[in-house]
Formats: structure tokens, sequence, C-alpha cells
């Protein structure tokens, strides 16, 4: 449904872009500058065409207030009118309901487009968050629109190998990893990134961050807003960053929920490395809570003996993996979750204390793969490792990986190796880098912007937050102090959620950098998920 009208705006918006495209870089580089003049023609495709909503391919487990439709964009912004990808987009329109007010009619603010990190991650069911209460003024004002990035699910899906393989279950995860162990994950490595070569062929290159900000314009045309009102979580946060940088002008308000480092040197070996680092911290906090409530999990009274008790569950699942699946590695990775977002502290620790006291199902439950999640989880890693490995060079020499890892994993062994080996397939990737953008904005070149960090989040470490604050002119940095969910908009803390409600209603920002006290902490449950009516005071470290 190629409309042949270019409206008047639309070709204003050309032109703008044309004149504010950064030039090309160093010779073989991609060109900046082609790239950008075929973002204008893309949007202006776009926002002639429009997006078709209409019913959702899974409708039956889907509200009927969820539309769902397609948006069109070139698979490489150099050549807008060559191949052409369909990127999955979603929509709840706004309620116009004030949810403390039943007879307030709310009038419509825009759309607000929202994306949940990864890479790799979906935001495709964002529309849904407008039916929880701490979401619920903002439907009211906004139509809520998620999609599905480039290569994510229905969007043109990558995949690196074979899903049925793609579980490998009981595994193992040391954290000082013996030479034969490194050359089997090496040779891994180099196997995986192969696949992800074979399987898309020279369209890999072209799964980038870059890109995916260039994609969020032409969503923004095609939904026919002048301006974009977008809130990203995590690497969200990133190609967001690239967007305010790109196309200032086109920005009406932004949320950076959990920022990543732009700083052009962290993307994103060195990002990684920090992350590392970081989880180490979050994990003392769950052993320290899981200490503080030791008359409930029998785990041990103080982090150190928290911890002998876990060494002591991943001797047993080494020697005999739980239910066939659940090894060492599975036993990590849901330790890892939770460090992601505290609460999931109960359960971890109940499974892990009934394990260790002869009941293996919680952990089962809670560890084990799920089979029929292969397909989805098979395609969120290959998205992730193309993005990043496509980002930025990485190192190609096995020596300075084995160097850095093992410095840090002295330290910081938690996830150090497992990291590692999530990302080692970059320095074997067959397509050409990146160079990351400087990301930056002068005063008055962006509309304020609000960031939001949790002081001790762990996948995104506070100082990253600080380094987008510096870069982007005019933002603004609450931070929830004390605490460590990873992606706080619309979370537990109604001070972080009254500042975003502030700002993406009323346009009001705090005058400086401001403070939320910490969310309570999980509170404990016992077999059956009740609560103990006692429990023990939360120990230092």
């Amino acid at each position: 449904m190629r409309a042949a009208v270019l409206y008047t705006a639309a070709g204003s918006l050309l032109l703008t872009t044309l004149v504010a495209a950064p030039a090309g870089g160093a010779p073989g580089a991609p060109d900046m500058a082609a790239e950008m003049r075929g973002t204008a023609v893309a949007a202006v495709r776009a926002q002639a065409e429009g997006i078709d909503f209409g019913k959702c391919p899974d409708a039956q487990d889907l509200p009927e207030t969820m539309e769902c439709g397609k948006v069109t964009v070139p698979l490489d912004y150099a050549h807008p009118h060559g191949r052409q990808i369909e990127l999955a987009v979603s929509r709840v329109r706004a309620t116009h309901r004030d949810p403390h007010n039943s007879k307030r009619k709310v009038p419509r603010q825009g759309a607000l487009v929202y994306n949940p990190g990864g890479p790799g991650a979906s935001g495709f069911l964002f529309p849904l968050f407008g039916r929880l209460p701490e979401w619920k003024r903002l439907a009211a004002a906004y139509d809520l629109v998620g999609y599905a990035p480039r290569g994510v699910g229905r969007s043109a899906p990558l995949s690196c190998q074979d899903p049925k393989h793609y579980f490998k279950a009981p595994s193992q995860a040391p954290t000082h990893p013996s030479e034969s162990y490194k050359q089997e994950r090496i040779a891994g490595a180099k196997a995986y990134a192969r696949g992800c070569a074979q399987r898309s062929g020279s369209a890999l290159r072209h799964y980038h961050s870059l890109n995916n900000a260039r994609d969020l314009d032409v969503l923004r045309a095609a939904l026919g807003e002048k301006k974009l009102t977008f809130v990203g979580a995590s690497y969200g946060t990133y190609f967001g960053a690239l967007y305010a940088t790109l196309f200032p002008s086109h920005v009406r308000r932004m949320v950076f929920d959990a920022a990543v480092n732009p700083h052009p040197a962290q993307i994103w070996y060195r990002n990684n490395l920090d992350q590392s680092a970081a989880f180490e911290g979050r994990w003392a906090d769950l052993k320290a809570w899981i200490a503080g409530h030791d008359t409930v999990y029998g785990l041990g009274a103080t982090a150190g003996k928290v911890q002998r008790s876990y060494d002591t569950a991943r001797a047993r699942l080494a020697a005999e993996p739980a239910g066939g699946k659940v090894g060492p590695g599975q036993l990590q990775n849901m330790f890892l979750e939770a460090g992601y977002y505290d609460h999931f502290w109960p359960r971890r620790a109940e499974a892990l204390s009934a394990y260790l006291k002869s009941d293996p199902r919680p952990l089962v439950d809670l560890a084990a793969p799920h089979e029929e999640k292969a397909v989805e989880a098979e395609n969120s890693r290959a998205v992730y490792t193309a993005v990043e490995c496509n980002d930025a060079p990485w190192p190609t020499d096995w020596k300075v990986w084995d160097r850095d890892n093992t410095r840090l994993a002295r330290v910081a062994p938690f996830e150090t190796w497992d990291n590692a080996w999530m990302n080692l397939p970059c320095a074997y990737w067959p397509a050409p880098r990146q160079q990351p953008l400087d990301v930056r904005t002068a005063p008055g070149e962006l509309p304020p912007t609000l960031i939001l960090a949790a002081e001790r989040d762990a996948a995104a470490p506070y100082k990253g937050a600080l380094e987008l604050h510096r870069r982007l002119s005019g933002s603004v940095l609450v931070t929830e102090r004390d605490a460590g969910t990873h992606g706080i908009a619309g979370g537990a803390s109604p001070c972080v959620n009254g500042h975003m409600e502030a700002y993406l209603l009323q346009g009001r920002l705090p005058s400086g950098r401001a403070a939320c006290a910490p969310h309570p902490e999980p509170k404990p449950t016992t077999p059956g998920g009740r609560t103990p009516k006692a429990t023990a005071t939360r120990p230092t470290h």
C-alpha cells in the first residue's frame, strides 16, 4: 500500500536531515552521510504509508484493545530502495481515562514508544503495561507502542544455530577454568560465529545499533509523529542515545532507564568487563540478604556461609545433575537472573535451601531449560551477538581475553567467565565492525531528557548513567539510592515513577540531580509462598 504522496512536513524533514548528516569516515567504512540520506528517504516513505494496524497474529492470547501492524525499513540505509525488511509493531490506543478521577477525560499526547533492551529483547508486548497501576496514567495520555527490533521475533529474525541444539544442559560453569576447558569454549565460539554467517549471509552486517536508531526514526514517521517520545531500558538507552545524537531535532521526550555507558571506548568489550565486576557486588547483596534470613532458609548466618552452601550445591550438581538437566551452569544462571531483579531472591533462596535438604524439585522448576522456548532463546542470543559484535572493534587475540578475564575472575568470579564465553564469538566475527558513534549533544540541541538509574545496578553499572548524563546536554539524572534492580521505570519506587510521570505527562523535570530512597527489600518466603512472621535483620557484607 505504498502511497505516492510526499507530505510537506516529510519533505522538510528530509531537507533538515540531509543538511545535518555527518560526513563519511575512513575508506571502506560505512558512509554515514549516505545512511542518513537513506534514513530520511525511508522516513518519508513510512510517513506516507503509515501503519495498517489490525488484529494481532496471536489475537486469542491478547486483549481486543491491542492492535498489530508492520513498518518497512531498509536492510541497508545506504541503499534505501534496496532490500526491505518488516518490523512487527503493536499498539494500545490512549484510554483517556484518569485512574484517579473517572470523570476527567485525559487528552492524548501522542505515541509513546518503548524498548526493553537486550540486544535481542522484544518490546512487542509493551502495550499491555498499560494495565498495570504504575503505567495507567501514562496509558491514559499516550498510545503505548511496542515493537520487535530488526532481527527479533517476527522482525526479519536472525539465527546462528539450529534451535534444537541451543540448550546444552546440564553444563559446567567453572569460575577458574582449565586450559582444556578454555580451548573447548574457543572452538565453540568460532563455530557459533561461523554459524551466524552461514545462516544469515551478507545481511548479518546490517544488524547493529546505528541501524536500530535509524529504524526508530522510521517508526516515528510511520506512526505520524513529528517528534519521538521514547522510553528505553538497558540496551535501549544506548541506541536511544545514538538516536538523540543523530536526530536531536526529532526528539520530544526521552527516558533512559538503567543507562548503558555510551563512551565509544566502552562499546562493548569494556562494558562487559565492568558488568562482570559489578555483578560481584550484586551477588554479595543477595548473599547478605539470604544470611539475614537464615532462620527461614538455613543457608548460613553470614555471607561467607551462604557462599559455602552455594559451593556445596555446585559440587553436588557437578557430580549428579538435578533432574538430569540442572548442573552448575544452570544454578549459576538462576542466581545471575536474581542479580537483575531482587523480587527473584526469595524463590531462588528457597530452591537452593530445598535442594540442600534433598528436595531438588524447586531447583529443577526454576533452573532447568524449557525446550519449548528454544526458538525464542536462540533468536535472542543471535541478535545479541550480532549487534554487539557488529557495533565496535573487539580484541581478536585470545591472549587479551584470557589476561583480562583471568585477572578479573580473581576478585569477581561470579559472572566473569560466563560473560566472557557469551561474548567470545566477537573475537572471531566474520562481518565488518562499526566504529561507535561519539554520543554527545550541545546545549540547546536536544530537549531536556530524563535518566533513571539504580545505584547498585549490576547489568548497567551506575557510572554509565553518570557518563550519559555528562554527554547529553540538559539531561537530568534521578537515582534510586542503594538499590540494584535493573530497570526502575514503572517499578517499585513511587518516587521514581513520580519523576517519570511528571516528565512524560507535563514535561517537568527536577531542577538538578534527584535521589529516591530505595524500595523495600523483598520479604522471604517459606515453601508454598508464605511469608514468615519474623525474620532476622540484614547483616553487613
